[in-house]
Order: C-alpha cells, then structure tokens, then sequence
C-alpha cells in the first residue's frame, strides 16, 4: 500500500496493493495493522454503500458533534471524491482536494474528521463504499453548498448540471454554515 500525502495535512491518497492475473485481481481494501503502520490508526463502526448515476453529487456532507472520518473508495464506476477543509482554526480553513477514484485506479480516500466530503459520478453509475469512524448522526448531520464561490471546487462536469438531493440543493455557503472551531 502507499499512502500519499496531500496539500491538506491529514487528507491522504492509499493506492492499495493490487494483486492480478488472467483470474482477476485481489486486494485488501482495510487492514488494521496495515494501516496503523502507515500512520492510519484507525477504529470504524460502520460501512455505508451507495449507487449513484451519471451527473448525480452527493455533498458536501459532515457532523458536528460527532465527525466522521471516512476511508472511501468505488468499487464499480469513477467518482470524482472532494474533501474540503472546514476547521475554522486551520490555516487550511476553506481549501480543498479533489481525485478521481474508480474501480480502474483502485483508489481510496482517507477523509478525517473536521473535513467536508462530497462526489459527483463520472460513469454511468457508480457503487461507492466508505467506512466510518462514528456513527450516523442525523441531529448533527450538515452541509455546504457543493457550488460555493469561497470553495472554488472544480467539479468536472463537462456543462452538466448535477443532481441533487432537496437537502445538498438548500445547502448553505461556508460562510453561513456551522462548522468546527
């Protein structure tokens, strides 16, 4: 496994082993020593998988009171995977990253707590798989508009509009959102 840093400290890139033939392919997709020798020290509670379409954006999604870190990955399509740093006390305060995972590169996202996470579909449809840190929490589940100007994600979208969720689409800006200290 190689473990990438990022330009946000803590948000890595994991390119896992990937192990193939004529057969197939086989890779560990989690393992806690492994991880924890890579600096990853990690306990998740809960899996969560997801089937999106083409143009559909899910996010940007976190919890207050109980943040999640999430090591996200696509086990079928290409998603394009955004974290976005939304610590009012980071000098990172409002930037973002952005990779291309997909069931071709194998790619996992580690996205920790004090981040914003969203994905917006590039394939046909998309099967994405995230484990979590904490559980789902709906009372403290928040968002920011996926559009926001002070963000400046560059979604490829290629002119599309994407599909939203009621909730992503009445999202609010940064500015406007409670986030963390």
């Amino acid at each position: 496994m190689i473990v990438h840093d990022t330009p946000l400290p803590g948000v890595k890139l994991i390119e896992p082993r990937v192990f193939g033939d004529a057969r197939g392919f086989f890779l560990e997709s989690w393992n806690a020593r492994v991880f924890a020798d890579a600096g990853l020290d990690l306990a998740f509670v809960q899996d969560n998988h997801s089937r999106s379409a083409r143009g559909v954006l899910r996010g940007l999604h976190f919890q207050l009171v109980t943040p999640q870190g999430k090591l996200v990955r696509v086990t079928s399509g290409a998603v394009f995977d955004v974290a976005v740093d939304i610590r009012r006390s980071s000098p990172h305060f409002g930037q973002w990253v952005g990779y291309e995972l997909s069931d071709a590169n194998k790619r996992m996202l580690w996205v920790p707590p004090g981040f914003a996470h969203g994905f917006v579909v590039l394939s046909e449809s998309a099967d994405f798989l995230y484990k979590c840190t904490t559980l789902y929490d709906a009372p403290n589940d928040r968002g920011i508009r996926w559009d926001d100007p002070a963000i400046g994600i560059d979604w490829p979208l290629g002119g599309m509009t994407p599909t939203l969720s009621g909730k992503d689409a009445a999202a609010p800006l940064l500015a406007d959102a409670e986030v963390f200290a």
